[in-house]
């Protein structure tokens, strides 16, 4: 049997922006609420998240305050997510019954540093698509909306990267794993020689996407025993210079660390290796999977 293709052009409303920011760095900041509440909506709009759980079956409820002081409920329902590639979902306000309801299909096209995003609107009829366009401005609020996206992304940029995590181990455990040379070969660089004291300089080589070796330089400036360690962090031979910061906490009989680097946006564009995405990835990987692989291990019970 022929499959039955269904024409939706003529009651489509489609909206597509280049943004300059890699496909990744978007697909977070459209997926986490706590990017989206500074972005969503046309300009002057602002809004109050109540829900937001990016699955298929999942629900993003929020309110949206205009500036003629009116709120506005909606309610999104995931039916397809696939990341970073493409949003589908259904689109309606809290009434369940609600005549406006439309189908929205997001794409995100990887253009190297730079994504393609395309906002399909399928609704019920053409003349309904045209309401909405002509009563509500909604051509125009999806342009403001891909705009004020594009805009909040190069904030992003300039951000430092922060992670979190928790460690079955007690802090003086984790203080020792980053701050002793023996255990720090174990789950982070290879270092010749490290000491916290403030003051002390130490080196290392790290390796980029394509097996360059980076001659990494780095010089402490804050040390308090078990609570937080930080030092600069550059390369030889390029420019730019940026901070490392370690924060421990107690949190029970565990262990929560805070990771911070900032300063990334100082190093040269126009690498790849220097992308912030590209130091997410490695500190994701040295305090997400090495450094607890390494502390919990030798915290557990013999």
């Amino acid at each position: 049997m022929p499959a039955v293709i269904t024409d939706t052009s003529s009651r489509e409303l489609v909206i597509t922006r280049l943004v300059n920011a890699p496909r990744e760095m978007v697909w977070e900041a459209w997926t986490n609420p706590e990017h989206v509440k500074h972005w969503w909506g046309p300009d002057g709009c602002t809004n109050t998240i109540h829900e937001m759980e990016v699955k298929p079956g999942g629900v993003w409820r929020f309110m949206m305050h205009g500036l003629n002081g009116m709120d506005f409920p909606n309610k999104i329902v995931f039916n397809e997510v696939v990341k970073p590639e493409r949003l589908v979902y259904t689109h309606s306000s809290e009434d369940e019954n609600d005549p406006n309801l439309f189908h929205t299909t997001v794409t995100f096209d990887d253009k190297g540093e730079k994504t393609f995003i395309t906002m399909r609107g399928v609704f019920a009829t053409a003349e309904e698509r045209d309401r909405v366009v002509k009563e509500y401005g909604a051509l125009e609020g999806g342009k403001q909306t891909l705009r004020r996206l594009e805009e909040y992304l190069s904030q992003m940029n300039n951000e430092p990267f922060v992670i979190e995590r928790v460690y079955n181990a007690p802090v003086a455990k984790v203080w020792k794993a980053i701050t002793d040379k023996e255990e720090m070969k174990q789950w982070y660089f290879d270092l010749s020689e490290f000491k916290p004291v403030v003051g002390f300089e130490f080196q290392f080589y790290g390796q980029g996407h394509n097996g360059e070796n980076y001659l990494h330089q780095c010089k402490i400036t804050d040390v308090i025993p078990e609570k937080k360690l930080r030092y600069s962090w550059r390369y030889e031979g390029y420019e730019g210079n940026s901070f490392v910061t370690f924060e421990l906490s107690e949190e029970g009989d565990k262990t929560k660390l805070r990771l911070t680097h900032e300063g990334l946006e100082t190093f040269p564009k126009d690498n790849p290796d220097f992308a912030k995405e590209s130091f997410a990835g490695g500190w994701t990987y040295l305090v997400g999977t090495s450094l607890p692989g390494f502390v919990e291990k030798i915290h557990a019970p013999q």
